[in-house]
């Protein structure tokens, strides 16, 4: 009888301690650069996720590990980079890529903890038995309003315990058939003029009005692609706003961790599936509800290896013993614009679709980033829809001479080994240092970084420093 007292005292405290713990929902956008009102895009319409950054903390220099969906989000949801937690490329179809077996995710840490997990919209990592939620909630991916209301029981329920909401719109992905038009209305999951989705107040947007960012080329057929993508960003926000508003009702909003990130960088070529900075650098606002200060915009350089560390250390739920996490929590520096010890972060790319390999690691620290193309020989490989896109095919025509955005189409798709930037002199990555004398000792700085971290995070890529 005594044992059996104090394993039913041991059990209420666990109990009792995550009931004392706070919800989290973690909104994931699909393929949205930094577009964004509060990123200084006075054109596009995101007032929501504004709102997000004046009541939260807004990061500039936030990155993801690898413009791709599925590796992306496998590091999301475990805090290791995907060569370490086995999801190379996507998962979908015969691309088939898999998180090893014994990988102990997010969703799963905290259901173990007592807290109630639940996804809805794009799932796309594997095997499900590593990513498991308590709960998979229906939803249109496109209609972020609608999937907002699906999670309304969830969110009301009178349960003690906290949950967490995995929530991830297919907006603004690309959408529609590879000889669709760009000024066709399903590009990028949008209605004809007209129709709506439930709960969405469509916003249009002239292409003439659009702001062409420095990647890419300023032609017609760009800005009619960029007006669809601007609109299924601002259909995104909606759902976001509808969540916030039904947090609210509940009593929650104070109560629940948000952080807000999207997977990779916009579905243009020369960011998505790229390790340039439109692929990797992307909006990520999180709203504390503990944090004293509201409106911080950080200088700070994080990186989506932190987002898990991040909700954990929320939910005061500690990860496996021995499984060690690559990131570390945000919540520390969510009230600080520029906190020390936050000045370097390291990106992995393997795959995109399983043909498409080109492995590329990369380190910034500082305001120099250093590309290692391990696969350089090969020409850059293009994802099908990129390939596809009215973008794309409509500068491809004008030869690989053709300038597209700040870079040739040749420079574009051939590589050399190394790229070396000063981020500080040349935002757009266009001159690379690597043969450049003064930059001689910074090179050899930051391939030995490079090196250093693939040895500490078990990249088995590392072999071909010596074999190639």
């Amino acid at each position: 009888m005594h044992l059996r007292f104090l394993i039913a005292l041991a059990i209420s405290f666990s109990i009792s301690s995550v009931v004392e713990a706070r919800s989290v929902v973690l909104y994931v956008t699909d393929d949205q650069g930094l577009d964004a009102g509060c990123y200084g895009n006075p054109v596009i319409k995101t007032p929501h996720l504004d709102a997000l950054a004046a009541d939260g903390t807004r990061f500039e220099n936030a990155y993801c590990t690898t413009a791709s969906c599925s590796p992306s989000r496998s590091v999301i949801l475990t805090g290791l980079y995907n060569h370490a937690n086995g999801q190379y490329g996507l998962e979908h179809a015969y691309h088939h890529f898999r998180s090893f077996e014994n990988v102990r995710s997010l969703p799963v840490i905290l259901s173990k903890a007592g807290y109630r997990t639940a996804r809805i919209g794009k799932f796309h990592i594997g095997p499900e038995s590593v990513y498991r939620f308590d709960e998979k909630l229906p939803g249109n991916p496109r209609s972020p309003v609608e999937m907002a209301e699906q999670c309304r029981r969830l969110i009301e329920s009178s349960s003690a315990q906290p949950f967490f909401l995995y929530f991830c719109t297919q907006d603004p992905h690309r959408g529609g058939r590879a000889n669709d038009l760009p000024h066709q209305p399903d590009r990028f999951g949008n209605k004809p003029r007209g129709q709506s989705y439930p709960g969405v107040e469509a916003v249009h947007y002239d292409p003439a009005d659009v702001i062409v960012p420095p990647f890419l080329p300023d032609t017609p057929t760009c800005r009619a692609e960029l007006a669809q993508y601007y609109e299924s960003v601002s259909r995104a926000d909606s759902g976001l706003g509808r969540l916030i508003e039904i947090l609210k009702q509940a009593g929650k909003y104070d109560d629940t961790l948000i952080i807000y990130i999207s997977d990779n960088g916009s579905p243009f070529p020369g960011a998505k599936t790229t390790v340039y900075e439109p692929g990797l650098r992307l909006p990520c606002v999180v709203r504390n509800p503990n944090a004293q200060k509201r409106g911080v915009v950080s200088r700070a350089l994080v990186s989506w290896v932190d987002i898990a560390p991040t909700i954990l250390d929320f939910a005061g739920v500690e990860p496996p013993r021995r499984m060690k996490l690559h990131g570390r929590s945000l919540l520390p520096i969510l009230e600080q614009e520029g906190p020390s010890g936050w000045n370097e972060i390291y990106a992995s790319h393997t795959f995109h679709e399983v043909t498409m390999y080109y492995p590329m690691r990369v380190v910034r620290s500082g305001r120099h980033k250093l590309i290692w193309n391990i696969a350089h020989p090969l020409p850059f490989p293009f994802a099908a829809d990129l390939w596809n896109s009215a973008t794309w095919q409509d500068a491809n025509r004008h030869g690989e001479g053709f300038l597209y955005g700040k870079r040739t189409i040749k420079t574009l798709v051939h590589r050399p080994q190394f790229e070396l930037y000063d981020l500080g002199n040349d935002t757009n990555e266009v001159r690379n240092l690597t043969d450049d004398a003064g930059h001689h000792d910074v090179l050899v700085k930051l391939q030995h970084k490079l090196r250093e971290f693939q040895e500490r995070t078990g990249d088995p890529w590392i072999l071909k420093w010596q074999h190639e």
